[in-house]
């Protein structure tokens, strides 16, 4: 059997299986049957531009096609929980409740106190940005917290709002926690946590009067899936907010990112277990793609600056060496892997972003 990977080069396998070119980051091993028997790392988009094959071939394609998409989105999964099943605690421990970038002043200086009173301003300038009403008529009574890490966003809200918020997340060990610290600040009535995945969530339509996504979808393997399943759940007139890091736009004349861009972003994404980028603008338009209303982005990358120098800190100190040792290698790898994120905001490679928008009432 042949086939063309990613990089264009043809490569042959005997009878008892195929792999994938050893430039790509994905690797696999299939029986002759076609059934997957192991599958790491990340796909590219472009994963099998033909395969020849005997007999049936286009059906035989498409079923590859979706066995390995299949494959390769529950082996992205649950490298994402093992990742945070180390790591939260270690997070928690250091920074608190809440697991996403603070809100600054372009060229604020912080300590580790302002630090974590800066995440509760990404929190609140979000709600500001998507006009959320604190009238006690028109303000969110039901919330997703989509990827929602030991909760802290859930239980902000549900005290904010007086609602009831439901957070989903890939790591059984983020669930367990959360729902404790809902239980110790006395939310456990207000705030209820389950592992679930984004793409598929538990939730019937039209739920949530706000949907929210603090830094979750850049995990998310399939955008325009993830954006669907944003819509599906919001009630009709629903608010979405997105906050996620992503790729710089592409300029009118470009197909794609530089070679060297590329290559940061797959260091970086193999140290966190994240899949393809996608930009701003491709979220836009998936919104639009939806007739969602009130669409409205911005590149908050100024206000983030200080965080990644000020996390690679905390890291450095007696006890954030010691709490990354305790964790394992999966957690020392994203430590590692951090001075890349600086590295792709000051080349304007990486964006900080948030995205909003309203469900059609």
């Amino acid at each position: 059997m042949y086939f063309k990977g990613a990089g264009g080069a043809n490569t042959k396998r005997h009878l008892w299986g195929w792999a994938l070119p050893s430039s790509t980051s994905t690797g696999f091993i299939a029986s002759k049957s076609g059934a997957l028997i192991c599958c790491r790392g990340r796909l590219s988009s472009t994963v099998f531009t033909s395969i020849r094959t005997s007999g049936s071939g286009i059906r035989c394609r498409r079923r590859l096609r979706m066995s390995i998409n299949a494959a390769a989105t529950e082996s992205l999964q649950r490298g994402i929980a093992e990742f945070y099943d180390k790591s939260s605690g270690v997070w928690e421990d250091i920074w608190g409740d809440h697991m996403h970038h603070g809100f600054y002043e372009p060229e604020s200086d912080a300590s580790l106190s302002d630090h974590r009173a800066a995440q509760i301003r990404m929190i609140e300038e979000s709600l500001r940005f998507a006009s959320l009403s604190d009238d006690s008529l028109k303000k969110p009574k039901s919330i997703v917290d989509v990827g929602c890490g030991i909760g802290g966003s859930s239980r902000y809200l549900a005290r904010k709002y007086g609602a009831n918020c439901q957070g989903i997340t890939l790591s059984p060990v983020q669930a367990q926690r959360a729902r404790e610290l809902a239980t110790v600040q006395g939310l456990a009535d207000k705030v209820s946590f389950q592992v679930a995945d984004a793409l598929n969530q538990p939730f019937p339509d039209g739920q949530f009067d706000l949907v929210w996504s603090m830094e979750s979808g850049e995990h998310m393997p399939d955008k325009t899936k993830f954006v669907n399943e944003l819509a599906r759940v919001a009630a009709p007139g629903g608010t979405i907010i997105i906050v996620t890091w992503c790729h710089r736009d592409l300029s009118p004349s470009e197909e794609s990112l530089r070679p060297e861009e590329k290559a940061l972003l797959n260091k970086i994404c193999n140290a966190y277990y994240l899949p393809a980028w996608c930009s701003t603008a491709d979220y836009v338009k998936l919104l639009q793609s939806l007739s969602l209303e009130d669409i409205k982005a911005a590149d908050w990358s100024q206000y983030v600056a200080p965080f990644w120098p000020a996390v690679i800190k905390s890291a450095l100190t007696w006890k954030g060496i010691t709490s990354l040792l305790r964790s394992g290698w999966k957690t020392i790898r994203g430590a590692f892997a951090m001075p890349l994120m600086i590295k792709g905001y000051k080349k304007g490679l990486i964006k900080f972003a948030i995205i909003t928008c309203r469900k059609p009432a």
